[in-house]
C-alpha cells in the first residue's frame, strides 16, 4: 500500500523512517595525513580518519526519521534519531541558559581601581571611542543600566527635568516635508537601547513608549482593568504592510512588560480583548448593525451579543455575500535583538504587542503594468484557506472529516521510536474549549500548537468561554517557552473565512521559537525542518512547566 501525507483515515499518524545503508567509492587522490594537537600526555591527534584508503561501506547509518506535516503546505518534518536519543531521558536539554551579566561600566571601575571615579561622563567619553559593532553588542546584551544610560545619551539627545535631571523627552526637528522627527546620532543603537529590559523605565518612556514616540499611528481603543495595573492601547497602522491598515495591541507606557514573565492573564485579555472588539465591530459596521456611541470600551457581554447578531445575520440567504470581510489575521513577533553586524534578528519592538487585521474575500486583478482597468477579480491571500484547502482534499479522498481524525491522531499518539517506557502524550494542557499541544511534525524547534475542540473555525464562532480559554492557551503556551529559556517567538492564526460552509475547519494557533542553533537555512526554504528530538520528550518537559502557571 501506498501512503502520503501525515495523517492517516484512522486517525493516526504516518512516519517514515531511514535506515541507511550504503556505499561510497573513494575518489580522492592524495591524502595530507598531519597532527591536529596534542593531549594532555604528550601524544598526538592525527587526523588519519580523513582519510581512507580503500571504498567506504555503512551497513547501520544512523537511523533518520521522516514525518509529512499533516498540513502538506507544511512541508516535513526530520529528526536524527542519534540526537533524539541523547535528549529521551534529560529534561534539562529542553531549557536555554539565561543572559549572563554583563558590565562595561564594571569593567573600565575594575581597571581604574576606584569605582567612585567611574562618572557617567567618564563612562560616556570611553564608549564613544568604541567601534560601532562593539557599542551596538553592548547595547543588546548589557544588564548594567550605566552603561545602557551612556549608550543612550551616545544615541540621541534628550531633555532633561532641570532639576532632577531625569529624561523627560527627546529633542526634534522638522524635516524637510515638516514633519517633526526626533534627532538620532545612531538609530540602531538607539533601537536595540530601548528594546533592552535593563535601560531604565525612564529612559524606554521618553525614547518609545509614550505615545507619540514611536510616530503619529492613532491610539483608536483602550483597555483598562479595574485595578489599574493592566492599560493596553490599540494603535492604528495606516502605513501598514497590510493594504486596508492593521491594528496594534501595545501594553501601554502606564503597564511595561518586556517579560512573558511579567504579563498576567488579565494583561493577556486586554490585548485579546482589543483585537474580538475591533474585529466585531468592524464587521458589524460593514452589514450596517448600529452601534452605541464612540469614546467607549464595550464590556464582554456586548460583545458576545454583538457576536451572536452578526452571525445570525451572515447565516441569512445571501447575506454572507455582504460581508466586506471574510477572514481574519493575527500575529505575535515576542522578542527582540540586532547582532553586532547591524542584522535584526527578531521583531520591531521588545514592548510586548500582538498585531491583527481583516482580510477581504477578493481583490482586483490587473495585468503586469495595468493600474486602471480591471475586469477580474482574484481571492486576497488568507493563510487559513491553505488548512480549508487540506480538509477540504481529505475529505474527499476519505469521506471523513480532517479535524476530527486529526484530534484523534493526538489523544492516540504514540513514539516514532517505539519506546513504551517513556511518555507518549503530545497534549501540554486542556480544557473543554481547547488545547494546547506538540505538533507531531515540528516546523520550529520546540513548535507549540493550540486548538479549538469544537466546531470553532474563527474568532467570530468562538463564544465568551471559548474566547476565554484561547486567552488562557496562548498565554500558557507563551508562558512554557519563555520558562524553558526561549527570548525570540512568532505566533500566528489560522482561521477559517466567516463565509465557508465547512464547518470542519478548527481555529489553529502556532507558535514558533527561534532557537540559538537554529537560524533557519536552505533546509527551511525547502519546507524541510531538522529537529532534534522526539516530540513527545518535548512535550513532557512542557507539561512540567505548566503547574507553575496554574496554581
Amino acid at each position: 500500500m501506498r501512503l502520503s501525507g501525515g495523517l492517516s483515515p484512522a486517525g493516526e499518524f504516518i512516519n517514515g523512517i531511514h535506515k541507511p545503508v550504503y556505499q561510497v567509492i573513494n575518489l580522492r587522490i592524495n591524502d595530507d595525513i598531519r597532527s591536529l594537537g596534542i593531549f594532555p600526555d604528550g601524544e598526538r591527534y592525527i587526523n588519519q580518519a580523513n582519510f581512507p584508503a580503500a571504498d567506504i561501506t555503512e551497513n547501520n547509518g544512523r537511523w533518520i526519521f521522516e514525518i509529512p506535516n499533516v498540513f502538506p503546505f507544511w512541508g516535513t518534518t526530520y529528526i536524527d534519531k542519534g540526537w533524539a536519543d541523547a535528549k529521551v531521558d534529560d529534561d534539562l536539554a529542553f531549557r536555554l541558559p539565561p543572559p549572563e551579566p554583563c558590565s562595561m561600566t564594571g569593567l573600565l571601575a575594575g581597571w581604574l581601581g576606584n569605582n567612585s571615579t567611574c562618572t557617567m561622563d567618564q563612562i560616556v567619553q570611553a564608549f564613544a571611542g568604541l567601534p560601532a559593532p562593539l557599542l551596538l553588542a553592548l547595547a543588546s546584551t548589557s544588564t548594567d543600566e550605566r552603561d545602557l544610560v551612556a549608550l543612550a545619551r551616545l544615541s540621541c539627545p534628550f531633555e532633561y527635568d532641570p532639576i532632577t535631571n531625569r529624561p523627560v523627552g527627546l529633542c526634534y526637528e522638522r524635516d524637510a516635508r515638516n514633519q517633526a522627527r526626533h534627532r538620532v546620532y545612531r538609530s540602531v543603537l538607539f533601537e536595540t537601547l530601548a528594546n533592552n529590559p535593563y535601560l531604565p523605565d525612564e529612559y524606554k518612556e521618553v525614547m518609545v513608549l509614550t505615545p507619540g514616540a514611536q510616530g503619529s499611528s492613532e491610539i483608536v481603543g483602550e483597555y483598562c482593568s479595574s485595578d489599574g495595573r493592566t492599560h493596553v492601547f490599540e494603535y492604528l497602522r495606516r502605513n501598514s504592510y497590510i493594504p486596508w491598515g492593521h491594528y496594534a495591541a501595545n501594553m501601554a507606557n502606564t503597564a511595561v512588560r518586556y517579560s512573558i514573565a511579567d504579563l498576567s492573564l488579565t494583561d493577556m485579555t486586554g490585548l485579546r480583548h482589543l483585537y474580538y472588539q475591533r474585529i466585531y465591530t468592524c464587521l458589524a459596521a460593514g452589514l450596517d448593525i448600529p452601534l452605541p456611541g464612540c469614546r467607549q470600551s464595550f464590556p464582554v457581554a456586548f460583545l458576545e451579543e454583538l457576536r451572536q447578531r452578526i452571525r445570525d445575520l451572515i447565516s441569512r440567504p445571501g447575506m454572507a455575500k455582504a460581508l466586506p470581510f471574510t477572514a481574519t489575521l493575527w500575529g505575535w513577533n515576542f522578542g527582540f535583538d540586532f547582532a553586532p553586524s547591524g542584522y535584526r534578528l527578531h521583531a520591531s519592538h521588545q514592548q510586548i504587542h500582538q498585531q491583527y487585521a481583516l482580510i477581504p474575500a477578493e481583490v482586483r486583478a490587473f495585468c503586469t503594468g495595468e493600474t486602471t482597468e480591471s475586469n477580474c477579480i482574484m481571492p486576497a491571500y488568507s493563510f487559513g484557506d491553505q488548512v480549508a484547502k487540506v480538509a477540504r482534499e481529505f475529505r474527499e479522498k476519505n469521506q471523513q472529516p480532517f479535524f476530527s481524525a486529526y484530534i484523534r491522531a493526538i489523544r492516540n499518539n504514540q513514539r516514532i521510536d517505539g519506546r513504551k517506557d517513556r511518555p507518549h502524550d503530545l497534549i501540554v494542557w486542556e480544557d473543554e474549549q481547547v488545547m494546547l499541544f506538540v505538533p507531531k511534525a515540528q516546523t520550529s524547534q520546540w513548535e507549540l500548537q493550540v486548538m479549538t475542540k469544537g466546531e470553532v473555525g474563527n474568532i467570530l464562532e468562538a463564544d465568551t468561554g471559548t474566547r476565554t480559554s484561547l486567552d488562557r492557551a496562548i498565554l500558557l503556551a507563551m508562558k512554557v517557552l519563555t520558562a524553558m529559556g526561549c527570548r525570540m517567538i512568532n505566533g500566528i492564526e489560522l482561521s477559517r473565512r466567516f463565509n465557508s460552509p465547512d464547518n470542519d475547519q478548527r481555529l489553529l494557533y502556532c507558535f514558533l521559537p527561534r532557537l540559538p542553533d537554529s537560524p533557519g537555512a536552505f533546509s527551511e526554504l525547502q519546507r524541510r525542518f531538522i529537529v532534534g528530538h522526539f516530540p513527545e520528550d518535548f512535550a513532557n518537559a512542557c507539561r512540567r512547566q505548566v503547574p507553575d502557571f496554574l496554581s
